[in-house]
């Protein structure tokens, strides 16, 4: 299970999360939307691990680990998964050394065995037909000359090698074409699981058209002001995201 209570964090002095609570049970998926600049991705890299944010109060806990007080390659350990809204290169790292280091780094941390050589290409082919990747990508620097939906695949390609616990994807949708989105969605439908959580960043209900989601929350100015199911986001795809900012007005 993934745990935050009373987050708050702020970058440069400037607060942005002012009091996020938010549970995510093991086998749910949870989207969470909001306007440009409500805090979604802040939120997503806090618990990454950006350095560039300074969390002032509150917790996140993930299958009991205090993930505040670990590093972001720790975090990974227990269990964390990050796929970027804009995946960066690695120039002179191609994309099978990367995964094996990872994979082998995770498995140690966690007490496993490494994978041989056979072992990690055996995976990596049976992980690549999930979101229809090129082999040849794999020899090439991490996402090195990769078109914007190339990218998004690897990310989720990454995702079904590292077999994490908690995966938080962070606008996933963003620069895919519509063929491009129904293989990245297929390959997140296919690793839902009972022992497996997603939190979902987007600004579109797109995308939740083809992963449906448990629950969806809505974040505004660094607080979720409402959270539904999938019809809140055909709500907010049909009506934008005023109507639920003066509710919410009304409300307080």
């Amino acid at each position: 299970m993934l745990q935050i209570t009373n987050l708050h964090a702020s970058i440069d002095g400037q607060p942005i999360l002012r009091g996020i609570d938010l549970s995510i049970k093991d086998g749910e998926v949870h989207s969470l939307m909001g306007p440009n600049g409500s805090g979604k991705s802040t939120l997503a890299k806090v618990l990454a691990g950006d350095e560039a944010y300074e969390v002032t109060d509150g917790s996140i806990v993930l299958n009991g680990h205090d993930l505040l007080e670990a590093d972001p390659h720790e975090r990974a350990a227990a269990g964390l998964f990050m796929a970027f809204q804009y995946p960066v290169e690695i120039p002179g790292v191609t994309m099978k050394y990367f995964l094996r280091t990872a994979i082998n780094s995770i498995r140690k941390n966690r007490g496993q065995d490494e994978l041989d050589a056979y072992e990690f290409l055996s995976l990596v082919k049976e992980r690549a037909n999930l979101v229809e990747l090129d082999l040849d990508l794999l020899d090439r620097p991490v996402n090195g000359g990769f078109s914007g939906g190339e990218k998004k695949r690897a990310e989720i390609f990454q995702m079904a090698m590292l077999e994490p616990t908690a995966c938080i994807l962070d606008e996933t949708d963003s620069g895919l074409d519509i063929d491009a989105l129904k293989i990245v969605s297929d390959g997140v439908n296919k690793m839902r699981s009972p022992d497996r959580s997603f939190l979902l960043i987007t600004h579109y209900q797109r995308l939740l058209s083809y992963i449906i989601p448990d629950v969806v929350h809505v974040l505004v100015d660094g607080r979720i002001i409402r959270t539904g199911d999938k019809q809140l986001a055909m709500d907010l795809e049909e009506h934008g995201y005023a109507w639920v900012e003066q509710e919410n007005a009304v409300d307080a």
